[in-house]
Parts: C-alpha cells; structure tokens; sequence
C-alpha cells in the first residue's frame, strides 16, 4: 500500500486517480479547500501557505494536480494570471513542505507538454528542450522550476507532462464533439501540425505506474504514435460520421485564441519515452484508438 497525499482530487483528472488508487488498495488523503468530511481529507489553503505538516511526512507520494481551468478567455489577463499562480503556489508549496519533511516523500507535479513549445515535425521525448515564449510555455517552465526545491533536497521528483486526455466528459473532445455533430468540424490552419493527446485511462495508467515505480523527471503522458491535426480531424469525423471539410485558416485563429494560439498551431510530435523504456504497455496507441476510448463510456480506468 502507498499512502498518497492528493491535491485537485475534485478535478476531472484527480478524480479519476483518487478512484484507481483506491481500488488498487493504496490510502488517498486529499488536500482540499474546506472543510474535511472525513479522515481522508486535509484543510489547505495555498493562497496563505496554510496547511497540516503531518499529512506530508506521513505520505509516500504527493500529487499535485491542482490549478485553474486551462480553458478561458486568451485575451483576459486574469485568466491568464491565475492560470499561472494557482499552478506555481501549490507546486512550490508542495515542493517546500517536502524538503522540509524527515521521510522526503516522492513529488508527483502536475505539468503539461506544453513546455516543449513548437518542435515542427521532430520527434519529442522527454530529453527535449523548451522552445519558444508562449503562454504555455512560460506557464509550463514557471510550473517545472517551483518544484526545484524538492529536486534540489534529494526527493524523487517525476513531472507529469500531460497532453489534452480525450474522454466526452472533458475539455477538449467535450467541445469538439457537438460541433463535429453539427457538420463544423474543421482542421486548424493546414492541419500538419501535431497533435499530442492521450485516453483517460492510459493518462491515469501511467500516473499510476510513476507512482508505484521509481520514474523521476519528466515523463510525457501522451499516445505513442502522435497524430497530426488534419489526421485528428478526420478521425473523429469518421467516428461521428460527418464530413470534416472545411480549414478554419490560421489568421482567424490567431485572432480569436490570441495567446493560446500557438498551441493550436504549433507542432509538438511529443513521445512517451520514459514510460515506454520503463515497461508501461498503453491502451490506446494512436488516435484512432484514443478517441474510440474517449468516446466509449463503458471502459473501466483500470484494468
């Protein structure tokens, strides 16, 4: 049994990990922002730095998966704010509290693919660096460097760069699929740019085989075969049978995601290198796999 300390276990993700943990017999004690319910819970509040410094040196693992929507307004600076804070407060936060702790419990921190920034048609492992100024990269780089105090304490420390996971429960195959229903299914500018994603239960399988084994570093949790946009929008046209003709050209896009933009256009053709050479055997390899899974709500998260 590993005892797991589990910041965001409201999220859509975190929730889903909290459930397999469980059922795979480790204890799950979430950090949340009320007060507790039960025995399973723990006050914080990361705007202050208020929270139980037992619950961390009693843990094996902390998770850290929290943090505001990805998912907003591009032109609203205080989106984009907190889309920065809320990620580097409770990273950092964790961070500390692990390097001040007797036992050094392994960190999880929660990160994206993101931080690779656009690397064309080029195969991207976890040895990659970080190109670019873009929102999401300086998010990413920012989110990364506020774990540094547990790297530098000798703490496992394994960063969790996560590509969009695909299930009709969530951003962005929620939004994608009432519009490819409605025939306004389009690739994005000339659709060769790459595409990282990854299934819901490849996405939790993975964590989960971080958190049992030894990885440390950056792992990518994305499919091993990453398609590209036109690839993706053909697919998932297929698979709702609809016809996906039409370009939504890259200047209006610009235009209308602003600062995100660059994630939509760029190219980031992201490998799961890490988790592939340490044994962990995906579900769903390519992206005709993951959305079949995405769009299938009868599988179980874990097998």
């Amino acid at each position: 049994m590993v005892r797991v300390l589990l910041s965001g276990s409201s999220g859509f993700l975190g929730s889903h990990l909290r459930t397999a943990l469980t059922e795979r017999g480790h204890h799950v004690t979430a950090l949340v922002r009320r007060d507790p319910t039960g025995p399973d819970e723990s006050r914080w509040d990361p705007a202050t730095g208020g929270f139980d410094p037992e619950v961390v040196e009693q843990a094996d693992v902390v998770v850290n998966l929290a943090g505001s929507p990805t998912l907003g307004n591009p032109h609203s600076k205080a989106w984009s704010d907190a889309l920065l804070d809320s990620r580097v407060s409770t990273t950092r936060l964790l961070a500390e509290a692990v390097t001040n702790s007797e036992r050094r419990p392994a960190l999880l921190a929660g990160n994206a693919v993101g931080w690779y920034g656009d690397h064309g048609s080029q195969p991207v492992t976890e040895s990659a660096d970080s190109r670019g100024h873009t929102l999401m990269t300086q998010v990413c780089r920012a989110w990364q460097e506020a774990a540094a105090p547990a790297v530098r304490a000798g703490a496992r420390v394994a960063f969790l760069r996560t590509s969009p996971v695909m299930d009709l429960d969530s951003a962005p195959l929620k939004m994608l699929v009432p519009l490819f229903r409605a025939g306004l299914g389009a690739r994005l500018g000339d659709g060769r740019q790459h595409m990282p994603m990854v299934s819901l239960r490849d996405w939790v399988g993975g964590v989960v085989h971080v958190l049992e084994g030894d990885l440390e570093g950056p792992v990518n949790l994305t499919c091993p075969e990453t398609p590209t946009n036109a690839e993706f929008t053909a697919t998932l046209a297929r698979l709702l049978h609809r016809k996906a003709l039409l370009p939504a050209p890259a200047p209006l896009l610009r235009l209308a995601a602003g600062r995100l933009s660059p994630e939509l256009l760029g190219s980031v053709n992201a490998v799961p290198a890490a988790l592939r050479a340490d044994g962990y055997a995906f579900q769903d390899e390519d992206v005709a796999a993951v959305l079949t899974a995405g769009l299938d709500a009868h599988w179980q998260t874990l097998s």
